[in-house]
């Protein structure tokens, strides 16, 4: 079992009572994204699962899908700063993180260095169309998501807190763009694709935007709100049934464990590692938390399957050739790995 269970009645129902704002505040920011945003609830919930697991998170979608009008509308409803970075060819890991400039004062004449701070010193960070920046620049951004911190010269800024990153990308043009490898596509907790709308919600997009006005957000989560809500996270239960099925799940995404479904041997060259399951768990407790439900259930893990592992397998061309994906992969293994049997 883990997770901080409560040891005293008192301290279950205070809990209880967290969990209830918990609710109540991921209710309201709902609500809040609704009046710009229409439709895509499954990408918000899990953008929001990535926000309260205190991991960074890749949209994936073709242009128009408002990826970046998402983004910006989370970003309206925290109490937080926020920093949009557009990729380009010619951005430099400086442009991001920050350089050093000879500073003179003016009084004494005497110059020294000062650190001017780059837009990733933020809450929020926006990583605009990540793939069209050369990969030197992508490294800058992806060692600052892990570490957490910049180092420029001999000195190291930390960043504040807390920290987001959330890249868009366009997964149609290839010409011009700079892919990101899959050691550093395993630094986000969720790959999230952003969908075409139904009839019903484009239709209210259009008739949306022909009102003319733009809503005005307003901030719902401060910093010290998301802190007391990741913690609601970390105190949400994880029996050890739950983390059996978690184990079993993520190994049979290696076709070098003789238990993984024949489909794995045959279409899959690597698995997932262990993150995968770390971040399995995390996600399914955010979205348990999010609920109102103390414990994780196998179907929690289930539905934040897809996002956690579409860019931790890598298929073969036999895969390719057959036209199976690795989304279409994790659901064949969902049906295919069983739930333990209860001891």
């Amino acid at each position: 079992m883990t997770g901080l269970e409560p040891r005293t009645t008192e301290d279950k129902k205070a809990f209880v009572e967290d969990l209830a704002h918990f609710q109540e505040a991921r209710e309201a920011m709902v609500h809040e994204l609704g009046k710009v945003i229409i439709g895509q609830r499954i990408v918000i919930d899990q953008m929001l699962s990535a926000m309260f697991s205190g991991a960074h998170c890749l949209l994936v979608g073709v242009p128009g899908l408002a990826k970046t009008t998402i983004v910006k509308a989370l970003s309206d409803v925290l109490a937080l700063s926020f920093k949009r970075i557009q990729f380009t060819p010619d951005l430099m890991p400086s442009d991001i993180t920050g350089t050093n400039v000879i500073d003179e004062d003016p009084k004494t004449g005497r110059r020294d260095f000062k650190f001017l701070p780059g837009p990733i010193f933020a809450n929020v960070v926006l990583a605009d169309e990540i793939n069209r920046t050369p990969p030197k620049t992508q490294a800058a951004l992806l060692e600052a998501m892990q570490e957490r911190q910049v180092s420029v010269g001999n000195t190291t800024y930390p960043l504040p807190s807390p920290f987001f990153v959330i890249a868009t990308q366009n997964p149609i043009e290839q010409e011009g763009t700079y892919p990101l490898p899959e050691a550093q596509q395993d630094r986000f907790m969720f790959n999230i694709y952003v969908d075409y709308p139904s009839p019903e919600e484009e239709s209210e997009i259009y008739r949306f935007a022909t009102v003319g006005k733009s809503a005005k957000l307003k901030p719902v989560l401060s910093a010290d709100d998301i802190f007391r809500m990741q913690g609601v996270v970390d105190r949400i239960v994880v029996s050890d049934y739950v983390l059996e099925y978690v184990t079993n799940l993520v190994r049979c995404t290696r076709p070098e464990t003789p238990q993984a479904p024949q489909f794995i041997h045959e279409y899959v060259d690597w698995g997932a590692g262990p993150r995968a399951g770390l971040f399995l768990i995390k996600g399914a407790k955010a979205l348990a938390a999010m609920e109102g439900r103390l414990n994780v259930s196998c179907d929690d893990i289930r539905r934040v399957s897809v996002p956690v592992l579409r860019h931790r397998i890598g298929t073969n061309f036999q895969a390719e050739s057959s036209s199976i994906d690795t989304v279409r992969l994790i659901e064949m293994l969902q049906k295919e790995v069983r739930e333990p049997k209860l001891k």
